[in-house]
């Protein structure tokens, strides 16, 4: 017995260490729960309602989930003071609101952000989109691929850096110059991209209004509110494509040179608003019909020259990815598969559009009647999302199918077929 005493001991002490690992975990999610029902309390009057509701915080990995309320399902079960349980392999994880056995949930996945300022801005920014269809603003995913483009990325940089320098202007006067300064770049690159005012628009008071409310609820200071957006433009910068993220850059900016003049701002704004025009209006900023060459003229202004040669080269970059891409999903044997009830979940911030053939999307989860498909290396959506294309089967039977960096669990009831003349594969009901 005595050689058994070491393994044994081993064991107990793997168990209480995972138990006290639960344990802990679950200690932060309460003290989580807390933070953002205090802030949230705290910030009725942002859209006159508390948006403190439902919350799934998600472990992508395990699967595990804490929530702040039960489910119809009984699926969440009492731990301490919150639920927990484990998410169905059927519901997407991502950063999210989502309707789920009898709730609409604010669903956000862990781990949350260290810093309790980030934590509480991502935490009401989901929130925020939970109640969103109560506060009159339909959810919105227009895409504007023109942000890719080069014209249209050099324009939306100068933007962003006119707001930068907005924020740390020494005077009223030039604080009111560097945004009326933004807003003839936004002009401008809508004047550049028919459609755009229209698109851009839309996302912006779908994640724009979003972000906006997790600042503001965040509880920043005036200090701490210029880091944040210094920090937060300077690393959008660096993202692989704007085409997704910069409402989350811009709204949140205007809003807050706003908010010295107008504390409630955003409660004048419907879904019919125009942000251009408010924006002009808001500020008190006269229009100015800027011709092609006095916008140019700002760009010395705005380190102009040096963005435009960073576009530059980046386009050449860009041009030989979208030529791989093409091959990969168009000119090669490709599984086209057609969607009935989709469910899906992606990282925006790399999406790669294909001129009109859609958007490559680098990694996402797609769930319909048909099985889960899980990409993790590249996948092209549609332009109307009516069907998404991986690259051709590597090997697969009746349940599961695997290609290039991606696997399709397949439900009873469909198979996939083999076209002879073209070598494409699709997705049949048997």
């Amino acid at each position: 017995m005595k050689y058994l005493l070491a393994p044994l001991l081993l064991i107990q002490f793997s168990h209480t260490s995972i138990a006290q690992e639960k344990a802990s975990i679950q200690d932060s999610i309460q003290t989580y729960f807390r933070e953002i029902k205090d802030a949230t309390a705290k910030g009725k009057s942002l859209w006159n309602m508390d948006l403190y509701g439902p919350m799934l915080l998600v472990n992508p990995e395990t699967r595990d989930v804490f929530s702040n309320y039960p489910d119809s399902a009984n699926i969440l079960s009492p731990c301490k003071n919150i639920y927990c349980g484990h998410l169905p392999t059927t519901i997407n994880i991502a950063n999210t609101s989502v309707n789920w056995n009898g709730r609409r949930w604010a669903m956000i996945k862990l781990p949350l952000p260290a810093d309790k300022f980030e934590r509480l801005n991502l935490l009401a920014h989901e929130l925020f989109h939970k109640a969103q269809p109560t506060l009159g603003f339909p959810l919105s995913n227009t895409d504007n691929n023109h942000l890719d483009k080069k014209e249209g990325r050099i324009y939306l940089r100068l933007e962003l850096e006119a707001l930068l320098k907005a924020l740390n202007a020494p005077g009223t006067a030039t604080t009111r110059q560097n945004i009326k300064d933004a807003l003839a770049f936004r002009k401008y690159r809508y004047s550049l991209y028919p459609g755009a005012d229209s698109t851009e628009n839309a996302i912006e008071l779908n994640e724009g209004l979003a972000e906006y409310s997790g600042f503001v609820l965040s509880g920043r200071n005036k200090e701490e509110s210029k880091t944040h957006f210094e920090t937060s433009i300077r690393n959008f910068l660096s993202n692989p494509t704007f085409i997704r993220s910069f409402p989350y850059e811009l709204v949140p900016v205007y809003g807050y040179l706003l908010q010295s003049s107008d504390k409630h701002w955003n409660k004048k704004v419907t879904m019919k608003t125009r942000l251009l025009d408010f924006f002009t209006e808001s500020f008190r900023l006269t229009e100015d019909n800027h011709s092609n060459n006095s916008v140019k003229d700002l760009l010395p202004g705005y380190n102009g020259n040096a963005i435009i040669d960073e576009e530059n080269r980046r386009e050449v970059k860009n041009n030989e990815l979208i030529a791989a891409c093409k091959h990969k999903f168009i000119e090669q044997p490709h599984f086209d598969l057609s969607f009935e009830a989709m469910s899906i979940s992606f990282e925006y911030k790399n999406l790669l559009p294909l001129d009109n053939y859609g958007t490559v999307y680098p990694v996402i989860r797609v769930t319909d009647k048909w099985g889960i498909l899980d990409v993790k290396n590249g996948a092209l959506m549609s332009p109307n999302w009516d069907k998404i294309t991986v690259s051709q089967p590597n090997s697969y039977d009746q349940k599961e199918i695997t290609g290039d960096g991606w696997t399709l669990t397949l439900n009873d009831g469909y198979k996939i077929v083999r076209e002879e003349t073209n070598g494409n594969y699709r997705m049949v009901k048997k």
